[in-house]
């Protein structure tokens, strides 16, 4: 096409496979923006804006884009001999730098250091869970049978990196999409009630056979569905993994732990954070979308850069559910919920839901097992 109609320009990229976007995105995480300075920092985040959008729409197809949060930083750009430049605020080397991201190579030593930081949360994590299973499940060398499920806004998607990984070990893995997330059809005012949202793995969970027993692992409010599926079905599920996330139990029940994570994290007002009144301004917000600064700041703030671009472009509004339909819905049995086994990993470095208050949890509710995991943000399996 190109000896046939040739195009201004020809750039080649060595080592990347057709889908080019992906398999050079760790050239984007270490020349993307830190400090931006000067007169024209408006020009060059717009022109980043535009960059990036182009991405997304080829990446997703989708007409509707979010605006990266503002930010005042200064442009480095490592090049292949390892040097950096520092780019100053001006439109002629912002456009040099923008095309230096794409056309850049990394030393082998820079990618095996990605590669590291990478995947090791999620290589630990792995290495945590797998254990519990093993001395939970019968045969020496069973394969597993894990079930995924994601926090509020997010997807099965999230977790890519753990279903990887637990796949090429020979496990089978299930990631959910509850209600209203990820890739279901439902829209968040279709499911106002928790029961509604729960429903992927309340039906997930009735259709698996009578003699098979899985490891259910949630994150964050993920944790308040599975203990759901452990009050209801506690003979199929062989230990369930609370990955930072809310447990309740005899002492704190599922409405004090959610009464004081709305009050601990002042979500719903918090930076970028925007809500919907859809019943009237004089009644409770209905939706929660998460804002890209409170994203950055509280979720993915020891993330790949990648992982956190991505979840802009795919988060999705959450219902704000009511105190008195949390404690309706989950109300957990010392004879049911509590037979099966529980596994806590701590996210020593989570900035949404602290490490005192993943203690005060497991303090007053306990676990079987508590792992914490340092160096890690909220997005466990991302960071």
């Amino acid at each position: 096409m190109i000896e046939k109609n040739p195009p201004d320009e020809v750039e080649e990229i060595e080592g990347s496979d057709h889908a080019t976007m992906m398999s050079m995105l760790q050239q984007l995480y270490t020349t993307f923006v830190e400090e931006i300075e000067g007169s024209d920092h408006a020009t060059m985040m717009s022109m980043l804006q535009q960059l990036y959008t182009t991405f997304v729409i080829i990446a997703n197809n989708e007409a509707t884009i979010p605006r990266i949060a503002p930010a005042s930083t200064t442009l480095l750009a490592t090049s292949s001999n390892n040097s950096q430049l520092e780019q100053k605020p001006n439109s002629s080397n912002y456009k040099a730098s923008m095309s230096f991201i794409l056309c850049a190579h990394f030393s082998k030593e820079g990618k095996k250091d990605m590669e590291k930081s990478k995947f090791l949360t999620s290589l630990v994590i792995l290495i945590l869970v797998l254990p519990y299973a093993n001395a939970t499940l019968p045969g020496p060398k069973a394969k597993k049978h894990f079930v995924l499920v994601h926090r509020g806004s997010h997807g099965a998607w999230c977790w890519y990196k753990i279903v990887a990984l637990m796949r090429s070990s020979g496990h089978n893995v299930t990631a959910i999409d509850l209600a209203a997330s990820g890739i279901n059809p439902k829209q968040a005012l279709e499911v106002p009630h928790l029961s509604d949202y729960f429903s992927p793995l309340m039906k997930f969970m009735v259709s698996l056979p009578a003699h098979e027993k899985v490891v259910l692992v949630g994150h964050e409010f993920g944790g308040f569905a599975i203990s759901k599926a452990m009050e209801s079905f506690p003979e199929k599920i062989s230990v369930a993994v609370f990955v930072t996330a809310l447990m309740p139990g005899q002492i704190l029940n599922a409405t004090t732990i959610y009464t004081e994570l709305l009050a601990f994290t002042g979500v719903l007002s918090a930076l970028d954070n925007r809500v919907t009144y859809d019943n009237g301004p004089t009644n409770p917000p209905t939706t929660l979308s998460y804002g890209p600064k409170y994203l950055a700041t509280k979720f993915y703030n020891k993330s790949p850069i990648q992982d956190f671009v991505l979840a802009t472009t795919v988060l999705r509004p959450i219902y704000i559910y009511s105190v008195e339909d949390v404690s309706k819905e989950i109300v957990v049995s010392s004879r049911r919920y509590g037979s099966v086994r529980r596994v806590f990993i701590v996210a020593a470095d989570d900035n949404l839901l602290k490490k005192e208050f993943q203690k005060w949890m497991i303090e007053k509710n306990s676990a079987d097992d508590v792992e914490e995991i340092e160096g890690s943000d909220h997005m466990i399996m991302m960071s």
